[in-house]
């Protein structure tokens, strides 16, 4: 066994009966899928890659707190037009920090209007979320790429 799946910590969330909001980080992106339990292998109904940000005009690392963010608002609308309006947060074998990028991702879901559990306490704050940490000029372009996003699917 290699050790990459907390079987204890599955079985609670599929026993949830909600869609998994799987999301997976690397050092140079983020991805988040929406996954329904299947007896032959988890469906994935859609998902969103931190590459995609590329084409709404996003010319900064997909690593950070607002590429997390925005990646999670693209997903989230993406699942409410499959008929996704709930889900479970599913962070793997990660290690849970107030603040992280996996949250910061969560609560792009979340402004999405998936409803999704979580604590306010937990997610990055909104400062962080549209990049006052990092360059200037990167909140215009979080708030420029989000109205994008929401454009699309409206």
């Amino acid at each position: 066994m290699e050790g990459k799946t907390d079987y204890r910590k599955r079985l609670a969330l599929l026993k949830s009966g909600k869609p998994r909001v799987v999301v997976r980080r690397s050092n140079k992106n983020i991805q988040i899928q929406f996954a329904l339990y299947d007896v032959e292998g988890d469906r994935i109904v859609t998902s969103a890659h931190g590459n995609e940000l590329r084409k709404y005009g996003w010319e900064y690392p997909l690593s950070n707190t607002p590429a997390a963010y925005l990646t999670g608002l693209l997903a989230g609308k993406r699942a409410l037009k499959h008929n996704l309006e709930e889900g479970i947060l599913d962070i793997g074998l990660y290690t849970p920090k107030r603040g992280a990028r996996i949250f910061a991702a969560l609560k792009g879901v979340a402004d999405a209007g998936v409803n999704i559990p979580y604590g306010e306490d937990i997610v990055p704050s909104e400062d962080r979320i549209h990049g006052a940490h990092m360059a200037e000029g990167i909140a215009d372009k979080v708030d420029e790429i989000k109205s994008k996003i929401e454009a699309e699917y409206e």
